[in-house]
């Protein structure tokens, strides 16, 4: 079973577990997108407890329990004591660099229209790299894809 289904509570057998059978592939290219965006072998700038704690925070801006649940397990198998409190949206966030990213990760989980190329700028000015720049926007894409696709088949779960 993949994540999207577990979070999903996809029980088999029923009409849901059959329309998730149907889309095997998706779901298959899903875990490795999640793999390859949270926990890449190379993690560049950012890493692997930060995009755990960044992905849980996204999590728990667009109201997702069970998924904000999944990254906190991934944040404390980072074990990053510094990334933890990122995990939540309310956490006050002093280091330049870091604060910049977290700032930037909330722009485009909340207001993505609103990312500018001034807001690329700002996070080259506290040295994030081209590179981590792309990372970050991967990472932000992929959570909110996440969100998006398990809330639509809880509303499917729930049309029985």
């Amino acid at each position: 079973m993949t994540l999207i289904e577990t979070l999903a509570s996809v029980r088999p057998g029923t009409a849901l577990a059959d329309a998730m059978e149907k889309r095997a592939e998706i779901l298959r290219l899903s875990e490795a997108a999640h793999d390859a965006v949270v926990l890449p072998r190379d993690p560049g700038g950012l890493s692997l407890g930060l995009r755990a704690a960044l992905a849980a925070r996204m999590a728990r801006q667009n109201r997702n329990a069970a998924l904000a649940d999944h990254y906190d397990t991934l944040v404390a198998r980072a074990a990053e004591p510094a990334t933890a409190p990122l995990a939540d949206p309310e956490a006050t966030v002093t280091e330049p660099r870091v604060a910049e990213i977290v700032r930037h990760a909330d722009r485009l989980t909340v207001a993505p229209r609103d990312a500018t190329q001034a807001h690329i700028e700002a996070l080259r000015q506290v040295g994030v790299t081209d590179a981590d720049i792309v990372r970050l926007a991967e990472l932000a894409a992929f959570v909110n894809y996440q969100v998006r696709v398990l809330a639509g088949l809880k509303l499917m779960g729930e049309m029985r």
